[in-house]
């Protein structure tokens, strides 16, 4: 059973409150330095399960939604962001492919494999033929036992699963990086801006310390 949208806002203020401006500062580097590549300035970014924002907050857009489930998002939310309070595969009120970018981060891991299966279909739908979906994800082959560390950490995924749930819901994977950064900001990631750049700027260095994937998938055209 998914935790209810009140049991969700007391349960990631408690575990990321604390560290809220370190994950700020590191997003903001993680943005501008790599995620802004796949972003097109002028098109429209959909941040899937949005949580605290760090992600549509930093990145530059013609058009930016957040979308989570937890109605702290309408808080969270930056000027000129629109927030909305829906389900990751219910997304009323988003037009069949509307969106150029869907962005998901850190959440197939709390959800099970059916809403995996129907957000994805969900994605689909709503980007355009030329759209890309865009997945950091903790990566299960390399995390061992600190993925479940968090209590709502229900379903274990790696690249290859992923990789199986794209093919299953009509998208194609452009690009995956096994091993991109590191498990959460509680390891071994630094936050000091500048310690960040350099990390991005070393992919030795992810071969190491890398626990996460990143993942794009395109809509299959066949």
């Amino acid at each position: 059973m998914e935790l209810e949208s009140d049991g969700l806002e007391t349960l990631y203020t408690n575990r990321f409150g604390v560290e809220s401006e370190q994950r700020q500062d590191i997003w903001e580097v993680l943005c501008t330095d790599f995620f802004q590549k796949w972003v097109p300035r002028d098109g429209t970014v959909l941040d899937l399960a949005a949580g605290h924002c760090e992600f549509i907050n930093n990145i530059v857009a013609g058009r930016r939604i957040a979308v989570d489930l937890n109605p702290d998002v309408q808080r969270r939310a930056a000027p000129g962001v629109q927030a909305l309070v829906l389900r990751s595969d219910c997304l009323e009120g988003i037009d069949d492919g509307s969106i150029d970018i869907v962005f998901v981060s850190n959440f197939f891991e709390h959800i099970t494999r059916d809403v995996i299966l129907t957000t994805l279909v969900e994605a689909r739908r709503v980007l355009k033929p030329t759209g890309r979906l865009l997945v950091l994800q903790p990566n299960v082959r390399f995390c061992g036992r600190d993925y479940w560390q968090f209590f709502d950490h229900i379903t274990p995924i790696d690249d290859r699963a992923l990789a199986e749930a794209f093919a299953a819901t009509g998208f194609d994977v452009e690009k995956c990086i096994p091993r991109f950064l590191p498990y959460s900001t509680k390891s071994r990631l630094p936050s000091w801006p500048s310690l960040v750049r350099l990390y991005l700027k070393l992919p030795l260095a992810w071969r190491i310390l890398g626990a996460q994937a990143f993942m794009v998938a395109t809509p299959a055209t066949r």
